[in-house]
């Protein structure tokens, strides 16, 4: 199928296979537990993303089809997705879908989650430690979060005027730091630590900056980004590691070759599996139960391990030539090719609108 035909087809299976949920009855609900062993609201959900795939034949796509077992009447669905979506479609089964890092330590605050650490820092290829000047890659977090992935460096955008984007602090030349709402989410103000808190980051030796703006999700609501800047003391980073200055954007498309420098995995290559992937569900625990993400992108790794872990939140994904395609957030179970599982990204463009910032 060409581009044109291929989303016709994914926009016709989106709409049945969101139907099909509906008259399966199909239910999916957080699977981490209450902290107060309250109980857990279902969240009414399609069993499966839909997306495009490469096809083997350049220039051309096939259907991308994911699903989840342990959901009731997932098979069905799936199998009758499938059988529409025409000659061999991309079908695989991801497991669960969760985000890739940080719980909240102990806070007073009211939503908070049961501690969901990355994985531990003796374990961890990337860059744990503390690094001055900042540069991409590095252990960052706010000061109850576990820890993430600093992704990139970003300005304000004088010429972004999509409405609902977030007044920044600081002057037209205040750098920020890029990086997963769930990595640094908190209040306006409230300190951002390099490395974070699950690597030794304390407050205030190791405080590098303040939470600028959020991008908001809420239980229940469609989303599109997972995103969120932090305000930086020092500007004096190192804005051309790990291969040089990314300031330029692009859509994904399906089998671009891929890398990303994450706090877990360190640096590691893949390739895009599937674009424009809906319903998408993500878990988030009890804070925010399970959300739908829709537009996403999938990658896959094309290395012995996977492309990214626990801890990676937050990393920007990019082609060897320099060119950003999307901000790590999230990962499944199983689904790559060797079991270790697949990553999913928000594109890129979509985070820096939502922002309202360009990357420097």
């Amino acid at each position: 199928m060409d581009l044109t035909q291929a989303r016709e087809t994914k926009h016709h299976l989106t709409d049945y296979a969101r139907d099909l949920a509906e008259r399966y009855g199909v239910a999916v609900t957080p699977q981490a537990s209450v902290p107060d062993g309250g109980p857990l609201a279902a969240v009414r959900a399609p069993t499966v993303s839909i997306g495009l795939a490469p096809s083997a034949e350049p220039g051309s796509y096939q259907i991308a089809v994911r699903y989840r077992l342990g959901v009731p009447a997932a098979r069905a669905v799936v199998r009758r997705v499938a059988a529409e979506a025409g000659p061999a479609p991309d079908v695989r089964r991801t497991g669960r879908i969760r985000r890739l890092s940080p719980g909240r330590r102990a806070s007073s605050r009211s939503d908070v989650v049961e501690p969901q650490p990355p994985v531990a820092t003796a374990l961890a290829l990337g860059e744990t430690s503390r690094v001055r000047p900042l540069r991409p890659g590095v252990s960052i977090a706010h000061v109850d979060v576990t820890a993430g992935t600093l992704g990139g460096f970003v300005v304000a955008d004088p010429d972004c005027a999509v409405p609902g984007a977030p007044d920044l602090p600081g002057g037209p030349d205040a750098l920020y730091a890029l990086s997963n709402r769930h990595v640094l989410d908190g209040a306006p103000g409230d300190g951002v630590l390099q490395p974070g808190p699950a690597d030794g980051g304390t407050d205030p030796a190791d405080r590098v900056g303040t939470v600028a703006a959020v991008v908001p999700l809420a239980a229940g609501e469609r989303a599109t980004v997972d995103a969120a800047v932090a305000l930086l003391d020092d500007p004096q980073v190192d804005l051309d590691y790990p291969v040089g200055r990314i300031t330029t954007t692009a859509e994904a498309m399906p089998g671009d070759a891929v890398e990303k420098i994450g706090r877990t995995t360190g640096h590691t290559q893949g390739r895009v599996s599937a674009i424009e992937m809906d319903d998408v569900l993500v878990g988030y625990g009890p804070e925010l139960g399970v959300l739908a993400f829709d537009g996403q992108i999938e990658v896959e790794s094309t290395a012995p391990g996977p492309f990214s872990r626990g801890g990676d939140s937050g990393s920007l994904v990019y082609r060897a030539d320099g060119v950003a395609l999307g901000l790590l957030f999230a990962g499944s179970e199983t689904g790559g090719p060797d079991g270790s599982g697949l990553t999913y990204v928000n594109p890129v463009d979509a985070v820096l609108t939502a922002l309202g910032v360009r990357l420097r």
